[in-house]
């Protein structure tokens, strides 16, 4: 490695790495002045802003606000949500009920950033479709902060749309009533009908073609409140516990045995729980809140209504929550949906324990297989606390208290810039990066934008290779621990400033 290549004034130098505490400042000072040579953008300027105002300046990310999209099968929702995020995202088809789950997206508008929420209509059939998309709208529009209502202004009102209206007037959201299909002007006079619905002025639109949208989102921002309120951070209080599994798993006999009482149905059909539970319980000498939610079913849509819905609720619990326990059943083989629940969390970026249940009736020879599957299947989240129970009869319950403590408060830790930088220093010297193209990307300065969960940004000169930053994790985990928690490390690759003449 050449000097040209990584020993420059404006990269993390490691001949300090063992400096005392005192000299971190220094270093972090000498290493932030070398970005000054780089072209930066105001979100850098807020992320070197925060490293430089210390060890409390860290501070959880506000929810973004949340718009969500509500109106029956086959009005163009899905063709509405491509056209806000600018790309094909949302699948589409000329056939009602494409989408059935209910998918989120981070989209911007005048440079607004806010979650959009895609929902699908339920499939029509000869029964009940007007309950089935009314109870999809009512889940959409309780975790919105404002609704858009679309309706096709080729059909006109219908029986549907006045059904989920009625639901929209109690739900003291805002709403925007969007038709849809609206190519020409003409199809501007035809949405007159749509008054009738009583959410006000239609706003005429085509998803298809762009025409009206941009009107329809400089509406939806003034609706839109800067931080959302239905996803807020809640700050104090007992720490909120997800208890996330597939149906039958054993997650309300672990609730009522926590509880000391029968708080939740418990029977050996699979599916009882419909909607989460929240209840406070002490356990381990604190208070926790913890939600028991709905089985997740092996595939969307295939389920039943109810379940449908059920799925829905179980990953509204887990945003919620900071911490989840993925109960797995020790006595049947680890599923494509146990690792999928997990997923699930690792995409949330909630802390994670790991309760493996029925221990009690567990053989030798199932034992032998159990742990090849979890080294098979579960390698990914090794750093994930496990604990041993039997929810039915409360056995070693109380381990879940320590390994639920020590996920949090991985959670919750932050790095020194000092520290992280004197760190990167020294693993970058042990182990430089390869070679791209004959030059080799220099990591010029690293911060942790957050915590919940731990989120690191590196400013390099090029684009550090995949397992180069798995590498920077696992060494993140080494040495300072993240028991129960994921680690985020994220890239901002920045080019020198041209010099002036």
């Amino acid at each position: 490695m050449t000097d040209e290549n990584f020993a420059s004034d404006d990269a993390i130098d490691a001949t300090d790495a063992t400096d005392p505490a005192e000299t971190e400042e220094a270093r972090v000072s000498a290493l932030r002045a070398g970005l000054a040579d780089y072209e930066l953008d105001d979100e850098d300027a807020a992320l070197l802003d925060l490293a430089d105002a210390g060890p409390d300046a860290i501070r959880i990310m506000p929810a973004l606000p949340v718009l969500a999209i509500v109106g029956r099968p086959n009005v163009g929702k899905s063709a509405l949500v491509n056209r806000i995020l600018g790309r094909r995202e949302a699948v589409v088809e000329d056939t009602p009920g494409v989408t059935r789950d209910r998918v989120s997206y981070k989209a911007e508008w005048s440079g607004r950033q806010f979650t959009l929420v895609d929902t699908g209509g339920w499939e029509p059939d000869a029964r009940g479709i007007d309950k089935s998309v009314a109870q999809q709208a009512e889940i959409a529009v309780d975790l919105a902060d404002a609704v858009l209502f679309v309706v096709d202004v080729n059909v006109g009102p219908t029986s549907t749309d006045e059904h989920v209206v009625r639901m929209l007037r109690q739900s003291n959201r805002p709403v925007l009533l969007v038709a849809n299909k609206s190519d020409d002007a003409r199809k501007d006079l035809e949405a007159s009908s749509l008054w009738s619905l009583g959410l006000g002025e239609p706003i005429p639109v085509s998803a298809v073609h762009g025409r009206g949208v941009a009107d329809m989102l400089d509406l939806a921002m003034e609706k839109l409140p800067e931080i959302s309120a239905v996803a807020k951070e809640e700050i104090g209080g007992p720490r909120r516990v997800a208890i996330l599994g597939r149906p039958n798993v054993g997650k309300s006999s672990l609730l009522n045995k926590a509880a000391g009482e029968e708080r939740v149905v418990v029977n050996e059909m699979a599916g009882t729980t419909r909607d989460p539970v929240d209840e406070q319980i002490e356990l381990g000498g604190r208070v926790w809140r913890f939600v028991d939610t709905a089985g997740i079913r092996r595939r969307v849509h295939l389920q039943q209504g109810a379940d449908f819905y059920a799925t829905l609720r179980t990953q509204a619990a887990l945003e919620k929550a900071e911490v989840a326990v993925v109960m797995l059943d020790v006595t049947e083989p680890l599923s494509e949906q146990d690792v999928r629940i997990v997923d699930l969390v690792l995409e949330s970026g909630r802390a994670l324990v790991l309760a493996f249940n029925k221990w009690d009736q567990l053989d030798d020879e199932r034992r032998r297989y159990l742990e090849r599957e979890i080294e098979q299947d579960l390698a990914h989240v090794d750093w994930a606390p496990r604990v041993n129970i039997s929810a039915r009869t409360g056995r070693h319950l109380e381990k879940l208290v320590p390994a639920l403590e020590q996920a949090l408060e991985s959670w919750d830790t932050r790095i020194p810039t000092g520290k992280l930088n004197a760190f990167i220093a020294e693993i970058v010297a042990a182990h430089p990066h390869p070679l791209r193209g004959g030059k080799q990307p220099r990591i010029l300065f690293a911060t942790q934008a957050s915590t919940r969960p731990p989120t690191f940004v590196l400013f390099t000169t090029g684009f550090l290779d995949p397992q180069y930053r798995r590498f920077i994790t696992r060494r993140l985990r080494e040495d300072y621990g993240f028991e129960g928690s994921p680690i985020q490390v994220n890239m901002r690759v920045r080019e020198k400033r041209e010099r002036r003449t």
